[in-house]
C-alpha cells in the first residue's frame, strides 16, 4: 500500500440516533449528539419510526401491521422492528445510539437482527421512575445482554444500572458537557446578592425548597407543573417583591440572566415518583459562567460540584442548610467571585462538550470494532 493510499481519509460511519420524539432546542445534550458527533447521522424518532416527517414504512405496511395485530392480538414490535430494519438498510447503518432506556428497549431486536453494535444512553428518569422501572423490569435485562455498551451520566446512575442488570463492563460514565466559548462572563464578586435558579417547575427539581431557603432576590427560570404552586407559595411568604418569574427562556436569554447573577441555586431531590436528575445541564452552564453553585448531594450532583471549593452541597430537604448557604454569599461577595472563578476553570477543565462527545465516540468507535471482529 502507498503512502498516499495509507492516508487517505477514511468516510465517516453512518450513525443512526434513535429518540422517543424529535428533541427540543433546549435538549441540547441529544442535539449535540445528532449534530456533532463525527458521523452521518440519521435520526430516526417516534414509536412509530419515522424519519422527518414521513414514517419509515409505507401505509400499506402500517396497515398490513394494524390487520395482523387486530386479528391476533400481537404487539407493536414487529412494526417498529420491519420500520428499523428498513431504516438500517437504507441509511447504511453501522451502529445506533438509543436515547433514553425506553428506546432502547424498542430498538434492541431490530440492531440484533442486523447485527449493529446498540449503544443506550440513560439520563435520569429511565434509570429511576419507578413506574419506568416496573414497565420495563424483564426488558431491560434483555436490552443490556443485547447492548454493545450502556453510557451512565453519572456515577449514581452507572451503579443503579448494574443493579438493574448490567454488567460492570458494558456501563460508561460519561456526563454531559458544556460549550464553555458560550459561557462565561459572570463576574459574581461584582454583583448585586441575585440567586438565579434554572430548572423546569417539577418535584425533582424542589423548587419551593429553593424558594423558602432564599436570602435574598431568586430569579426562577423555567416553566412546569409546579410553576402555578410556587408563584402562590411565594405571596403566601411574603417575598413577591425579591422573586421574578421568568419564564422559559431560550439558550441566549438563560445565559444573559446567569451573567447577572451571584450564584446558581438548584434542590434537587429524588421526587416521589422515584424520578431523579442526571447530571443537570443548568449546574455545568453556571459554572462554565463562573458562578458559585448551591445544590444537594443528588445523583450526578457531587460528580461536578466540589464541595467548598466550586459550590457548596447539601442534603436533599435541607432547607435551612441552604439558607445558611445563600446568606453566607450573598454577604461575602469576594468568596463568590473566588468560588465562580474557581469553577470556571473546573468546567472548563473536565465538562467541555468536546471532551464528552469525544468520549462517547470512543466509545461507540470500539463497539463498531469489537463488532465487526466478532
Amino acid at each position: 500500500m502507498s503512502k498516499t493510499e495509507r492516508q487517505k481519509p477514511q468516510p465517516k460511519k453512518n450513525l443512526a440516533v434513535v429518540t422517543p420524539y424529535i428533541p427540543s432546542l433546549t435538549e441540547t445534550f441529544i442535539r449535540s449528539h445528532i449534530d456533532q458527533l463525527p458521523a452521518n447521522t440519521t435520526l430516526i424518532h417516534g414509536w412509530r419510526p419515522s424519519v422527518g416527517d414521513k414514517p419509515v414504512l409505507s401505509l400499506a405496511k402500517l396497515v398490513g401491521f394494524r390487520l395482523i395485530r387486530t386479528i391476533n392480538g400481537s404487539s407493536l414490535d414487529r412494526e417498529t422492528t420491519a420500520a428499523y430494519l428498513k431504516a438500517f438498510r437504507r441509511y447504511k447503518t453501522d451502529a445506533v445510539l438509543a436515547e433514553y432506556g425506553e428506546c432502547g428497549v424498542q430498538v434492541m431486536n431490530a440492531t440484533k437482527r442486523a447485527g449493529l453494535p446498540l449503544i443506550v444512553h440513560f439520563h435520569g428518569y429511565d434509570a429511576s421512575r419507578l413506574s419506568v422501572l416496573q414497565a420495563q423490569r424483564e426488558t431491560y435485562p434483555q436490552m443490556f445482554r443485547v447492548a454493545s455498551a450502556v453510557i451512565a451520566v453519572s456515577y449514581a446512575m452507572r451503579q443503579k444500572l448494574i443493579e438493574l442488570g448490567a454488567s460492570p463492563d458494558k456501563v460508561h460514565y460519561n456526563p454531559y458537557g458544556v460549550d464553555c466559548e458560550k459561557f462565561g462572563g459572570a463576574h459574581p464578586g461584582q454583583t448585586p446578592p441575585l440567586f438565579l435558579a434554572v430548572g423546569r417547575f417539577t418535584e425533582k427539581k424542589a423548587p419551593a425548597i429553593t424558594l423558602r431557603a432564599f436570602a435574598k432576590t431568586v430569579n426562577a427560570v423555567g416553566e412546569g407543573p409546579l410553576l402555578e404552586d410556587c408563584q402562590k407559595l411565594v405571596s403566601e411568604l411574603g417575598i413577591s417583591n425579591s422573586v421574578v418569574f421568568l419564564g422559559g427562556l431560550d439558550h441566549a436569554a438563560v445565559q444573559s440572566e446567569m451573567k447577572k447573577a451571584r450564584c446558581s441555586v438548584q434542590h434537587s431531590i429524588v421526587a416521589p415518583s422515584g424520578d431523579c436528575e442526571g447530571t443537570p445541564v443548568s449546574i455545568l452552564e453556571a459554572g462554565a459562567t463562573g458562578l458559585p453553585v448551591i445544590a444537594t448531594r443528588h445523583a450526578g450532583i457531587p460528580d461536578v460540584v466540589i464541595e467548598g471549593q466550586t459550590g457548596f452541597l447539601v442534603d436533599e430537604g435541607d432547607e435551612d442548610g441552604m439558607s445558611k448557604f445563600m446568606i453566607q454569599v450573598a454577604h461575602d461577595a469576594e468568596l463568590a467571585g473566588r468560588i465562580g472563578g474557581t469553577a470556571r476553570r473546573h468546567i472548563s477543565t473536565n465538562f467541555t462538550e468536546r471532551q464528552r462527545l469525544g468520549k462517547l465516540w470512543e466509545i461507540i468507535e470500539s463497539c463498531m470494532l469489537a463488532e465487526r471482529t466478532n
